[in-house]
């Protein structure tokens, strides 16, 4: 029973450990949210589908977010949907901030109209009225029904 407790253990906290990612990119980050309210550079570090968000306020980091099969936070590690719920918006589905941060569709692609440097997708429903932009530069989304907005913006 004791080691079985250790080997959950273990399990555990390797979620959250140290990832060698292959892309780092430097960015302009704006997020609006009933529980994060955050507009400075921060970090998108990226390795196949594992993403790691690191926010700065005046040169120091004050925030990151490791996303994997779980999404870690300073406070510790959750299940997607359990961060949409903590964080953004329960009804939301769980990949959404991990396509939010790659620029990826969201919703399955639902409503998706490519554009010539990307594309856009406008989402309304009883729980969400979504307008999501992504484009060479600029990734978009704002959320008008749950008041939520995320810009993410190169610094060039």
């Amino acid at each position: 029973m004791k080691y079985l407790l250790l080997v959950a253990v273990i399990l555990f906290f390797s979620a959250c450990s140290v990832k060698n990612y292959e892309k780092t990119q430097t960015k302009i980050i704006i997020i609006k949210s009933p529980q994060i309210k955050f507009a400075d550079l921060g970090y998108i570090r990226s390795r196949d589908k594992a993403i790691e968000l690191e926010l700065f306020s005046a040169g120091k980091s004050i925030q990151k977010i490791e996303i994997n099969h779980l999404i870690c936070v300073n406070e510790g590690c959750m299940s997607k949907s359990g961060f949409n719920e903590d964080y953004l918006n329960k009804t939301y589905p769980s990949d959404i901030l991990q396509n939010i941060l790659l620029s990826n569709s969201i919703y399955d692609g639902e409503n998706l109209i490519k554009a010539e440097d990307g594309f856009l997708q406008k989402i309304k429903n009883k729980n969400v009225d979504i307008t999501y932009r992504v484009t060479s530069n600029v990734t978009f989304f704002k959320d008008k029904k749950n008041k939520i907005i995320f810009k993410i913006k190169d610094t060039k």
